[in-house]
């Protein structure tokens, strides 16, 4: 199974510098860069380094993925952020739970034997609210729902519709944001008894750059996608 390993970025030079060689050859088949539109430096380091990068038309985290979509060669994706917040050595045991068989492995912040350095007492309560909104409505086992690190088959991407504009539309319209993929792709997993794990994995405190979570907006729309999902969404044919 070829692995792509999809880096997001926005402003992250300082994690960049210190992540980006921690990172081995060998943990993937193809690495690709989606830049949301630095100004401190990011892209020509990037450039320097000869990585492969993508500038997103759109502005949304969201747009990322969708945009980024054509050029995945891989079966299994890595999704992965550069500030630090995730811990690069953990690839390796992501994919090889991921080819035990499963359609998804999150690296969780909350399994047992891991812990957030970055939580404060109002993201750590929505978080594990979060988790256990989807676990009680869609009988998922999940213990970090919202967290971008983890790898999922490419091919479900596609097949939970998170590559469509109406699978987002009507609360970025309701609350004036662009949202992240990542608690419909948990949603929808759960809903469809995708298969899912969780190892453990800790989150640090993040490398420079600025945290960018918009605690009210974002919360709001994820909590009307988790409800939304009870009634509304099925899979396309």
């Amino acid at each position: 199974m070829k692995v792509t390993l999809l880096i997001l970025t926005l402003n992250e030079l300082s994690g960049l510098k210190e992540i980006m060689p921690r990172i081995e050859n060998n943990w993937y088949d193809q690495l690709l860069i989606v830049d949301g539109g630095s100004t401190d430096g990011t892209i020509e380091y990037c450039k320097q380094k000869g990585y492969l990068l993508f500038s997103q038309e759109n502005k949304g985290l969201r747009y990322a993925y969708i945009e980024i979509l054509p050029y995945i060669e891989g079966d299994i994706v890595i999704t992965f952020s550069p500030d630090g917040n995730s811990i690069p050595e953990r690839m390796p045991p992501l994919v090889a739970k991921m080819k035990e068989g499963y359609d998804m492995v999150i690296v969780s912040r909350y399994a047992k034997g891991a812990k957030s350095y970055d939580d404060d007492c109002v993201t750590a309560f929505g978080n594990k609210m979060f988790t256990s909104l989807i676990n009680f409505f869609y009988g998922s086992k999940y213990t970090d729902s919202l967290v971008m690190f983890r790898a999922w088959k490419t091919e479900i991407f596609k097949e939970l519709d998170l590559d469509k504009e109406e699978s987002y539309r009507v609360e970025e319209k309701l609350f004036h944001t662009k949202v992240g993929v990542e608690p419909l792709l948990s949603v929808r997993a759960a809903k469809l008894k995708l298969k899912c794990a969780d190892i453990p994995g800790d989150e640090p405190v993040r490398i420079g750059g600025e945290r960018k979570l918009k605690v009210i907006q974002w919360g709001s729309a994820y909590l009307f996608e988790v409800l939304r999902e009870l009634f509304f969404w099925r899979k396309s044919s």
